[in-house]
């Protein structure tokens, strides 16, 4: 498949977009409420920034705990029954009165959830699609999180605004209810991927023999580390700029979803190499720019430039496809996923707490130059394994439990 069209045509692969489409759409209308409620009630960068991306934290828990289902529950089921949660949950954000401690502890439980549908999602991609395919798939639906996360800030900026924060959570808890519906829906009944009990100890062995490989942990740590940094500066746009926040969150967007389209569609295999250390420093350098306390106008320039980098993501991903066996596909873009995730927590914790004793923008110049620093530390290593003969997956032979006397 080479074109968006033949794409489209893939059995199941339309729904599959939709109901990712509706739900970022869902994601990016709660976490804009979600973050300017928290703010407004206590006028901390930190708890907006936790608030936001605090979910992500919980990401940890998932992957050492619920990885192992990613490939062996059903994924229609799986994925409906993860956007009824997220529904139910977003809709409890709402309730008035809701002590800070109850909101983030419903927080923390999305979060979990997520953890095994971004598995179970990109899994099924990996299933639906050859894979050879894998790359222009997961930029399709890379630019669906770029153009609804654009729609989501815009109309959520006006719903937060003319609505309030609480209606605009309501209208996010039904988009996920939609996504649900349309899931269950318009995809087919699969079996599992994989045979046998999801179980924690199936989770932390598979884990381990994932982050056993050299190539493998060098392409984790660019997937988790320097993106995590940079969506710390992303966390403090609401601190940074209040009334203006949903602004910026949609250049950032539209950022990502230009680099997600060049990369995923008109950059030639043989550039894609040598395009990934480039992006990854792209996606920080521009930030520096903070420091300077910007002009907003600058301040959108330097956004949308840097988020074009998030396409280094993208051509990561196809490498990781390319060093993990077929069986074990939904556990390794979980464990991307859900490190990732975890990793974007821990940067809005570090960015909330720098910018508490500081600034925000002072805060984004440090985590951006924080970005800087790692992806030159990692760009030795990934060059190292970056030759064909390393890109081999190999045989997969499930480890035996381990005895702990």
């Amino acid at each position: 498949m080479r074109t968006y069209r033949e794409l489209f045509r893939a059995p199941e692969f339309t729904p599959l977009f939709l109901t990712g489409a509706v739900q970022v759409g869902a994601q990016t209308l709660s976490g804009l409420a979600l973050g300017t409620l928290i703010y407004l009630a206590t006028g901390s960068p930190l708890l907006s920034a936790l608030a936001m991306f605090g979910p992500s934290l919980a990401q940890v828990i998932g992957a050492t705990t619920l990885l192992s289902a990613a490939d062996r529950l059903p994924p229609r089921a799986t994925m409906t029954g993860t956007c009824l949660a997220f529904g139910l949950g977003t809709a409890a954000l709402a309730i008035p009165g809701l002590p800070l401690w109850a909101t983030f502890a419903v927080i923390l439980s999305l979060g979990l959830t997520a953890s095994l549908a971004g598995g179970v999602r990109y899994g099924l991609l990996n299933e639906i699609l050859p894979r050879e395919s894998y790359l222009l798939g997961r930029s399709v639906l890379n630019m669906s999180v770029g153009t609804m996360q654009i729609c989501g800030f815009a109309v959520g900026g006006v719903l937060v605004t003319t609505l309030s924060p609480r209606g605009t959570l309501l209208a996010g808890a039904g988009l996920y209810l939609a996504a649900a519906a349309v899931g269950w829906l318009g995809l087919s009944p699969r079996s599992p991927r994989a045979a046998g009990r999801p179980s924690i100890g199936d989770t932390w062995r598979n884990n381990a023999w994932l982050w056993s490989s050299a190539p493998r942990r060098y392409v984790y740590l660019a997937l988790w580390v320097p993106n995590g940094l940079i969506v710390g500066c992303e966390s403090l746009f609401v601190a940074y700029a209040p009334r203006h926040a949903g602004l910026l969150f949609a250049s950032a967007a539209l950022g990502m979803l230009a680099g997600d389209t060049l990369a995923g569609r008109f950059v030639p295999a043989r550039w894609r190499e040598r395009l990934g250390a480039p992006l990854r420093l792209l996606l920080a350098a521009p930030y520096l720019i903070f420091i300077l306390h910007p002009a907003l106008p600058l301040a959108v320039a330097a956004i949308v430039l840097a988020s074009i980098g998030y396409s280094a993501t993208l051509l990561l991903q196809q490498r990781l496809m390319a060093l993990t066996p077929d069986e074990l596909s939904g556990h390794a873009l979980g464990l991307h996923s859900s490190g990732m995730l975890a990793m974007q927590g821990v940067g809005a914790a570090l960015a909330g707490a720098i910018a508490q004793l500081t600034s925000p923008a002072a805060a984004m110049a440090v985590m951006a130059a924080a970005s800087v620093t790692v992806t030159l530390i990692l760009a030795p290593g990934l060059r190292r394994y970056s030759s064909g003969s390393t890109l081999r997956r190999g045989p997969f032979r499930r480890p035996a439990p381990c005895l702990r006397s």
